[in-house]
C-alpha cells in the first residue's frame, strides 16, 4: 500500500473528509468568536485608560501598564468581595457535594427500604417551585437576611444533580461489586468509603465544577439576600464598579474636569482588571478537574 492509499484510508471517503472540513471550519470560527472577547479584555486590564477609551486596544495591550490591577489592590470593599466570593464557593459547594454524594448513594442501593417513596419526594420538588417572592420570604422568616448563610444553605442541595449522581453510582458501582466487599467482611461504610467513593471521583468533580462555577457567579441570591457591603460577593462589587464607570463616563462628557476625568479612568482600569481576577478561580479550578470531566458529563450515554 503506497503512501497516498494510506492517506486516504485513515481520512475515510470523500463524504467523511468533506465532513470532518466542515465540523474543522465551523469550530475553528466559533472558537475565534469566544477567543476574541477574552483577549481584548485581558489586553484592555494591561493597557492604558487613554487607550481603552479610545478604542485603541483591538488584539494586543496597548501602552503597557499595570495600574488598573495595583488600583483592584488598593480597593479594600474590592478585595473583601473577592475574599467573601472564595468563601462562599469554597463552603458552598463542600456542602453541595456532599449532601449530593450522601443522598445519591444511598438512592442507587437496591436493598434501601422506601427507595420508591424517597425517589418520589425528591423528584416531586422538581416540578413544583414557588419562585422569588416566596423563596426570599422563607429565607426571611428563617432570620437568613444578611447572613452569610444565605449564600449556602437556601441552595445547598439540586435534586436534577443529585440524579446524576445516583445514576453514576447505579451505572459504574455494580451490585455485584458489594456483594463480593460483602462476602470478604466489608460493611456499608467501609465499602462507602474505600470504594464507592474512589470510583466516583469523576461525577464529584463535574458536580465540584458545576456548583462552584455557581457560587462564584452567583448575583441574584447576592442581591436579594444580602444588605451589608461587608458581606457583598465579587459580582455585586464589579457591579457597583461597573454603574460608577458608566456615570463618570457620562458626567466627564458633559462636564470639564480634571479630577472627574481622572476617576473615569481609574474606573475603566479597575473594570477590566477585574473582570480578569474574577475570572482566575474558575481557570484555575477548570485543570484539576478536567480529567475527570468528560467522563462525568458522559453518564448514561449510549456508546457506539
Amino acid at each position: 500500500m503506497t503512501t497516498k492509499e494510506k492517506k486516504r484510508s485513515i481520512l475515510g471517503p470523500a463524504g467523511d473528509r468533506s465532513f470532518h472540513l466542515t465540523n474543522l471550519i465551523l469550530l475553528s470560527f466559533f472558537f475565534l468568536i469566544v477567543l476574541y472577547p477574552i483577549i481584548y479584555v485581558v489586553s484592555s486590564s494591561f493597557s492604558s485608560a487613554y487607550a481603552v477609551i479610545t478604542n485603541k486596544v483591538w488584539l494586543w495591550p496597548v501602552s503597557v501598564t499595570l495600574d488598573g490591577y495595583k488600583a483592584c489592590f488598593k480597593q479594600s470593599l474590592l478585595m473583601t468581595g473577592y475574599l467573601n466570593s472564595m468563601l462562599y464557593m469554597i463552603f458552598g459547594t463542600l456542602v453541595n457535594v456532599v449532601l449530593l454524594v450522601l443522598a445519591g448513594y444511598p438512592l442507587s442501593r437496591r436493598d434501601l427500604p422506601g427507595k420508591g417513596m424517597f425517589v418520589l419526594y425528591f423528584t416531586f420538588t422538581m416540578f413544583f417551585s414557588g419562585g422569588m417572592i416566596p423563596n426570599y420570604m422563607l429565607v426571611k422568616n428563617l432570620g437568613l437576611i444578611d447572613n452569610r448563610l444565605a449564600m449556602i444553605i437556601p441552595f445547598a442541595f439540586s435534586c436534577y444533580n443529585m440524579i446524576i449522581v445516583r445514576t453514576y453510582f447505579n451505572t459504574n458501582v455494580p451490585s455485584e461489586l458489594l456483594e463480593a466487599a460483602q462476602i470478604d467482611g466489608s460493611n456499608d461504610l467501609h465499602f462507602f468509603f474505600k470504594i464507592a467513593l474512589p470510583l466516583a471521583k469523576p461525577v464529584i468533580a463535574v458536580m465540584v465544577l458545576f456548583h462552584g462555577v455557581g457560587h462564584w457567579n452567583g448575583y441574584m441570591r447576592a442581591l436579594l439576600y444580602l444588605n451589608s457591603s461587608s458581606k457583598y460577593t465579587l459580582q455585586l462589587v464589579l457591579r457597583d464598579i461597573l454603574l460608577l464607570s458608566n456615570m463618570s463616563t457620562e458626567m466627564m462628557a458633559q462636564i470639564e474636569d480634571s479630577a472627574l476625568e481622572e476617576m473615569a479612568n481609574a474606573m475603566q482600569l479597575i473594570k477590566y482588571a477585574v473582570i480578569v481576577l474574577g475570572s482566575l478561580p474558575v481557570m484555575i479550578l477548570y485543570p484539576f478537574v478536567q480529567k475527570y470531566f468528560v467522563k462525568g458529563m458522559m453518564i448514561g450515554s449510549v456508546k457506539g
